[in-house]
């Protein structure tokens, strides 16, 4: 089994009036943040089930993928990886999220970031030290630092907020939106399971929190609590 036999599935279900307006969508012109990048058109369930048939891709042959122009080839070998996580040993599962972390140049999108990373750095690091979290949101590069966020999706999923928390003090004065987007997120997900201690950060520090990440964050309170924090 070989990344080319998975490209080659790959192209056969390409779709080019599709892919236009993907492109589009995920803002490939010069100068936006997805710039240069190249689309087949595939649907997501496509991708998934792509990723569920070649599931055995050795790791060598899945970086192949993870590396490819094409944003959906990119995809497939990421699914590959958290597919192959949770099913894998602590020893391979270190493998994987040591491929991933080498090769995090080319999980150059949201839809990369956010569909890999909680499983393959999150569930992977739930039971190890995570300071490789803090090394990635302290990197200049937009795409490390969303990993570093969205990633403790799997701790918040399991009652732990502390690293949510702490990485998103650390990404207050940031100016992406794509940044605001994922801090406010994960602070949405720890006030699903904790309001209070979503209260108590947002006291904390809602004169530095961007407007973006607030709006995320209290989407699920209700209208008069939210007109209170939008207010302050």
């Amino acid at each position: 089994m070989t990344a080319d036999q998975v490209k080659e599935a790959l192209l056969a279900l390409e779709q080019p009036e599709r892919a236009s307006f993907v492109a589009r969508y995920f803002k490939t012109r010069p100068g936006e943040y997805g710039a240069g990048d190249q689309f087949l058109g595939l649907s997501m369930p496509q991708q998934h089930a792509l990723a569920r048939q070649y599931v055995a891709l050795p790791i060598e042959e899945t970086e192949k993928l993870v590396q490819d122009p094409f944003h959906e080839c990119r995809m497939v070998g990421l699914l590959i990886w958290v597919n192959q996580t949770r099913r894998a040993r602590h020893v391979q599962q270190q493998q994987i999220l040591d491929a991933y972390l080498a090769n995090r140049l080319f999980v150059n999108n949201w839809d990369l970031v956010d569909s890999s990373c909680p499983a393959i750095v999150g569930e992977t690091l739930f039971t190890q030290e995570r300071s490789v979290l803090y090394d990635l949101v302290c990197e200049d590069h937009l795409w490390s630092q969303r990993i570093a966020m969205v990633a403790t999706l799997a701790f918040i999923r399991n009652g732990q907020f502390a690293d949510t928390f702490a990485l998103a003090e650390r990404l207050l004065g940031h100016t992406h939106d794509l940044i605001h987007k994922a801090t406010g997120w994960m602070l949405r997900e720890v006030g699903k399971r904790n309001p209070d201690a979503l209260d108590e950060f947002l006291h904390d520090h809602i004169r530095q929190l961007p407007r973006t990440a607030l709006r995320y964050a209290i989407e699920r309170y209700e209208p008069a609590r939210r007109r209170y924090y939008l207010a302050l």
